[in-house]
């Protein structure tokens, strides 16, 4: 960790003041890598030779937990690419729903323990539609009703947690919130992830014979879709545990192809992490936010301002 210096200097964070002298910088922590390769048990079965391949996974942390999210890769052939982002439904390969809107899909199945399925699920239109309201742009975010003949959850089912789902075949939406799922779901991500871990989204990318697709040319792999989970260790109770409209706003940030956002400070004896702006995006939840502020808005504005063009 770095310490800083400029003891004059002070960091914002929720209204409160911190000197920088008492701070310490912690640094950016190195993305990991799992070798899971979900299309195996598929390959030999499938008609065409085109893969829905799980690409990462990005996870946020619990406030206060000594970690902050990251980034998980599954293959090798991932791990070299600069990142992934979405591409108008007009590609060579039909693969979606012939939309130019980002559709998403709240799967009813997998409920949280603590509230009603139609408080979360409020709460997740809540999130996408701010995220609607941010982008100003041509496309539009919109949901695709839900269908109780439907299984949602490739990561899920290949792990156990419902029935198994095709990677092809698993789309529904661009983005589809998968429910919750329990702890031991998420020790797979990090070791004892299941303390730390409220959300995570998986991003699944095309490949054509084991080669990313790359059909816009924009050094990013396409998206096919992503899958987003919520850790049902929690309590997720806005008065007394952990606000479902802000992790979904956070992880419907990942679903829209954001990163983490903000500079990481701790000290050496207080647990609690501190960010520098304090943003929906920060890499560890810090208590309810449900508004897009500027700063990283206008990133996202950047990356969504000449869609389906860009």
């Amino acid at each position: 960790m770095l310490l800083l210096s400029m003891a004059s200097s002070q960091i914002e964070d929720d209204e409160v003041f911190y000197e920088e002298s008492s701070l310490k910088e912690m640094p950016t922590i190195k993305p990991t890598f799992i070798d899971l390769d979900i299309n195996k048990d598929y390959l030999l079965k499938a008609a065409k030779k085109m893969q829905s391949m799980l690409y990462t996974a990005e996870y946020l942390t619990a406030e206060n937990s000594g970690q902050v999210g990251n980034t998980v890769y599954f293959s090798d052939r991932a791990h070299q690419q600069l990142g992934a982002d979405f591409v108008p439904d007009d590609a060579f390969l039909d693969y979606t729903d012939g939309s130019n809107d980002i559709t998403y899909y709240i799967d009813h199945k997998r409920p949280s323990k603590d509230i009603d399925v139609q408080v979360s699920n409020a709460a997740i239109h809540r999130a996408m539609n701010t995220w609607d309201e941010a982008t100003r742009s041509e496309f539009g975010i919109t949901e695709r009703n839900y269908n109780e003949t439907i299984n949602t959850g490739v990561v899920a089912g290949f792990f156990g947690y419902g029935p198994s789902v095709h990677p092809i075949h698993g789309y529904v939406a661009d983005v589809v919130h998968a429910g919750w799922l329990p702890p031991a779901f998420f020790d797979l991500l990090a070791p004892g992830g299941s303390d730390f871990i409220l959300g995570v989204t998986f991003t699944f990318v095309i490949a054509i014979d084991d080669e990313l697709v790359d059909q816009d040319q924009n050094g990013k792999a396409d998206v096919h879709f992503r899958e987003i989970y919520y850790n049902d260790k929690f309590s997720w109770n806005k008065e007394s545990g952990i606000d479902v409209e802000t992790v979904a706003l956070h992880e419907a940030g990942h679903g829209l192809s954001q990163g983490h956002f903000g500079k990481i400070f701790g000290t050496d004896d207080n647990p609690k992490i501190h960010f520098a702006p304090r943003d929906v995006m920060n890499a560890s939840y810090s208590g309810v936010q449900t508004v897009i502020e500027n700063t990283y808005s206008e990133q996202h504005l950047v990356d969504w301002r000449h869609w389906p063009n860009n």
